[in-house]
């Protein structure tokens, strides 16, 4: 822009020679026309700053909402993948839990085997006790049950003191027999003439009915035979010689002779759900004939099968003291409390038979419980097991 050509003073002196202007109008009227301007433009502008506040508070906001929902966003991730981890785990745990069902080495299972129980007793668990074995009725008194344990040895005591301190001991009806013994006898051992002495007192129970007799001379001659190797028992009545029965008569000797060649069965009692393992009180002409019947009840009412539909049995032979088994091929033989049961049955009546080893071959399976099927296997010392 050009400079002015005019001074400071100049300028004054012509403003001054300039013709004189009046305003006429009224004060007010001037100082209303100030405020609207001032007012329009005042709501020109708050418009305008509500705006910018909003839009302030956008830029604000916005950021922090976004972070917000991204967080939920993210914790809703989270929360999904931990649900989802939690049924993976859930499936690989119950996948692991069938594969360790499945598996016969894995713990699971090897704690399932190891609560399987042999119900017999073996030469490998006597030690230094001996073994007692007492003939019991059953509940209906029609057949007697072996029940046998393990006692320690006492110097200076036979076996007959041994028996007869511990029946006092057994707990028939826990086991759901017939409660029994201790027997209204005295019983001792003529070590002399090797025969074991029973007195009977005045008024005794055992003259009374057939089957009280019977039951009563069968059990003195089992729990004998079962305990020693004598066979010839005394009979008296308050010192006198003999024993008056109803049927029977006056009897003053009884003969003892070891049963042989039996079968034996499962007996249930009722409510448990653990057999015992009783033989049937008739011989069989042979070993395949015992097991044949095995398979199906005994004639006696209460006796069940013990030989498994599973364990099936194709060929029977022997080896000198062994018994050879040999099993159709199937898959349908377990290695279960049942199965173990089943062979104990067959051990026992193996023994019967004068055999000292049973060998199984062509098993599906090769362990049975505590019995390698690929090893021969020891017969019993005597059954069912029980503490008294």
């Amino acid at each position: 822009m050009k400079k002015s050509e005019w001074s400071d003073e100049e300028l004054i002196q012509i403003l001054r020679q300039m013709p004189k202007i009046e305003d006429n109008r009224h004060p007010h009227d001037v100082y209303q026309n100030i405020p609207r301007w001032k007012r329009k433009s005042v709501q020109w502008m708050f418009p305008g700053i509500a705006a910018l506040a909003a839009l302030l508070l956008f830029f604000i906001l916005v950021p922090k909402f976004m972070d917000g929902n991204q967080q939920s966003v993210d914790k809703a991730a989270k929360s999904e993948s931990a649900q989802s981890r939690e049924m993976a785990e859930g499936n690989n745990t119950i996948k692991k839990e069938k594969s360790q069902d499945s598996t016969p080495d894995s713990p699971k299972m090897a704690a399932v085997q190891s609560n399987m129980e042999r119900t017999a007793i073996y030469d490998d668990e006597i030690g230094n006790g001996q073994v007692l074995t007492f003939w019991i009725p059953d509940e209906q008194v029609s057949f007697l049950v072996p029940v046998s344990n393990i006692v320690a040895k006492s110097q200076g005591k036979t076996w007959m003191d041994l028996f007869t301190e511990k029946a006092s001991e057994l707990k028939e009806p826990e086991w759901g027999l017939t409660d029994y013994y201790p027997l209204n006898a005295s019983m001792n051992l003529d070590q002399q003439n090797n025969r074991v002495l029973v007195d009977v007192p005045i008024g005794h129970q055992y003259g009374q009915g057939s089957a009280n007799e019977l039951g009563f001379m069968e059990i003195l001659k089992k729990d004998v035979a079962s305990n020693s190797t004598i066979k010839q028992i005394k009979l008296s009545t308050a010192g006198n010689d003999g024993i008056e029965f109803g049927n029977t008569g006056m009897t003053s000797e009884l003969m003892v002779s070891n049963d042989k060649n039996r079968a034996f069965f499962f007996y249930y009692p009722q409510g448990s759900e653990k057999p015992f393992i009783v033989p049937f009180n008739k011989p069989f002409n042979d070993v395949q004939s015992a097991l044949g019947a095995m398979k199906g009840d005994a004639p006696i009412s209460g006796l069940q099968k013990s030989i498994l539909p599973s364990f099936e049995i194709e060929n029977v032979g022997n080896e000198g003291n062994t018994l050879q088994l040999s099993l159709k091929s199937n898959d349908q033989l377990e290695d279960n409390q049942q199965t173990l049961l089943c062979l104990e049955a067959i051990l026992l009546t193996a023994k019967d038979f004068g055999f000292e080893k049973v060998a199984v071959s062509n098993s599906p399976i090769t362990q049975i419980g505590p019995f390698d099927l690929t090893k021969e296997i020891q017969v019993p010392l005597a059954p069912n097991k029980r503490d008294f």
